[in-house]
Order: C-alpha cells, then sequence, then structure tokens
C-alpha cells in the first residue's frame, strides 16, 4: 500500500488541535491550541466558553498546521474527525470543519472515537502487539479493554463511579488548588508523605474500580481538620491520595492481565501523563512479565495525531463515514462485554 497521509481534528473538549499523520504512525506535523488559562478563571472547563473558542481558533490552526507541514488538503488522503464521546458544542466545531474539507477537497471522511484515539496513541512511534489490555485513564473514563486486535475491542470494566482524572480534579479543587488539578496534585505529592489514612481501593481479585469514596474521604478530613482548627498539610494529603489511586489501578490491571494470560498493556489518556502512576504500572509490569506501551507524554493528552493514528486503522477497514455524520456527547465504543 502506498503512504497514506490522514489530516485529523480534535475538539472534544478544550483543546482545538490539527495534525496530518503518515500511515497511523508518524506525525509530520501536530497543532494544539491549548485553552487552559482561560478555564483555569472558572476552575474548570465550561462549554459554552469552549465551543465558542474552538469556533474562533479551527480555521487558525488549520492553517498553522499546513504552513508548518508544507501539505495542501488537496495532497492529503482522508480527513478524519473526532466525533464521540465529548462536550456536544465543541465536538460539532471539529465535525463541521472536516466535513467542509471532504466535501470541497472531494476527501472521504473518517469519524473516530476519542477513546480508540487515546489507545491509538501508543502507535505513534512504536507498534502495538496483541492481544492486549488496555488501560484507559483520563478525566472521563477508567476502562479496562481487552484487545485481540487493532480493530477489536471487549470492555473488561469500566469506572462505578468518578473517572480518575475527575477525582484528581475534585481532590485538587477541595485543596484549593488550580486547574488542572492532576499535575499539580501530582507535583505537591512529591513534596509530601503518606501519612494521612485512604481507604484501601483494592478488592481482593476483583477487577473493578470506584473513586468517589476516596473523593469523599478527603474531602471529610479536611473539613473536619478546619473545624478543629487544625492546619492540613496539603502535600502529605497529596501523596497520601495519590499513592491509593496509584495502587488501585496498578492492582486492578495486575489482576486483569493475570486473568486473561496477557502479555502486553497499553496504557493511555490524559492521566497517563502523570509520572508516578506510570513508573508503577511499569515496575508492575516487569514483576509480571509483560510488556508495556505508553505513548509520549505530549500524546497523553487531547490532541490530533491519536485522532489519525486511529483513522489509519479505519481507513484501511474501508470504515468511512458521510456527510449526515452527527456529533455524540455520550456515545462509547461500540463493544461488548468480554
Amino acid at each position: 500500500m502506498k503512504d497514506i497521509y490522514i489530516s485529523a481534528i480534535e475538539s472534544s473538549c478544550d483543546e482545538t488541535s490539527v495534525s496530518i499523520v503518515k500511515n497511523g504512525k508518524e506525525d509530520i506535523v501536530t497543532v494544539v491550541n491549548s485553552q487552559i488559562d482561560t478555564h483555569k478563571i472558572y476552575g474548570g472547563v465550561v462549554p459554552e466558553v469552549a465551543s465558542r473558542l474552538h469556533l474562533e481558533n479551527i480555521t487558525l490552526v488549520i492553517d498553522e498546521a499546513l504552513k508548518k507541514s508544507g501539505f495542501d488538503l488537496n495532497n492529503i488522503d482522508a480527513v478524519a474527525v473526532t466525533y464521540s464521546p465529548g462536550l456536544l458544542g465543541s465536538l460539532l466545531v471539529g465535525l463541521e470543519a472536516a466535513k467542509a474539507i471532504a466535501m470541497v477537497y472531494d476527501k472521504p471522511l473518517i469519524k473516530v472515537n476519542h477513546m480508540m484515539g487515546h489507545i491509538c496513541a501508543n502507535n505513534i512511534g512504536q507498534s502495538l502487539e496483541y492481544p492486549l489490555i488496555s488501560l484507559i485513564i483520563s478525566g472521563g473514563h477508567t476502562d479496562l479493554i481487552y484487545m485481540e486486535s487493532e480493530n477489536s475491542f471487549k470492555y473488561i470494566t469500566q469506572t462505578l463511579d468518578d473517572a480518575v482524572g475527575e477525582c484528581f480534579d475534585k481532590v485538587a479543587r477541595i485543596l484549593d488548588m488550580p486547574y488542572p488539578g492532576g499535575p499539580n496534585i501530582e507535583r505537591l505529592a512529591k513534596e509530601g508523605k503518606d501519612v494521612y489514612p485512604m481507604p484501601n481501593l483494592v478488592k481482593g481479585s476483583n477487577i473493578s474500580f470506584s473513586f468517589s469514596g476516596i473523593k469523599s474521604h478527603v474531602n471529610n478530613l479536611v473539613h473536619n481538620a478546619k473545624q478543629r482548627g487544625e492546619e492540613v498539610n496539603k502535600a502529605n494529603m497529596a501523596c497520601s491520595f495519590q499513592n491509593a489511586v496509584t495502587k488501585s489501578l496498578v492492582e486492578n490491571t495486575r489482576n486483569a492481565l493475570r486473568k486473561y494470560n496477557v502479555k502486553y498493556l497499553s496504557v493511555a489518556g490524559g492521566v497517563s501523563a502523570n509520572g508516578f502512576i506510570r513508573n508503577a504500572l511499569r515496575e508492575m509490569c516487569e514483576s509480571e512479565g509483560v510488556t508495556m506501551f505508553v505513548p509520549e507524554v505530549k500524546y497523553c493528552t487531547d490532541n490530533a495525531t491519536m485522532i489519525g493514528a486511529a483513522a489509519y486503522i479505519l481507513y484501511k477497514n474501508n470504515q468511512f463515514a458521510g456527510l449526515d455524520t452527527k456529533a455524540s456527547s455520550h456515545e462509547e465504543l461500540q463493544i461488548e462485554a468480554i
């Protein structure tokens, strides 16, 4: 097969990103326009503000990607875009831009599920091996997925309540730390000690995630300390919290690897940028004789490169979309439980 160049657009939350990806593995160019400084004022992403900023930035980001790469839209083989899940208004901006490009330049349109994109970020500069288990850890997901091949997905488990990234952000807010909370918790935890009691999130060989309880536990610890006039050591609290959550991620993933006798682990999603969690998972994999794949940090958070990587798999399988494709805020990967 000749080299395939896919132009990809990602706008599911608060980053406007455009990439050109070669053969699903080589990042020719990626431009990311982040809205973090805007949403930081509000302590989190405001959907209406996010969609308005995407609308202002999308053509500028497309132009910048083309200028940096030297490509013309006539030269690409397909245009890909995130259509689900995400903030509906934000998704619509990227989707309509992709449809316009597909129609004007007569290119096939590929709709990509955001979570498939996160998994396929691991194909950038390397090649996943199968069968594998994928751990997706982000602001909206904490999932374990079994993959027999690159386009085969079966759920092992999903979080029962809060996603791990959501939990990090909420605990950061409890500790009066700015958005985004995850990186700030990780940074502060390095200065602290594991001294605060935390609930045990590991339930033997059971493979399930639940993080709402530990969030409430931290909130109660902080509230009770304030009621007694005591000062909370935020660094120690962050360290104790992060250790407990990491233990849950590591042990549940270990249990899944053992249960399904799999020797390859893919880690993906924004929380996989957390160095402490990455190292803990890597140590577990080494002890289990498992090969671990994790993207470069810049491909862990939302970006269009991962969408182009996923789109290449769909391109090879002739899975194209029509110009009547609709955005969906909640549609998950269409897969069955294992």
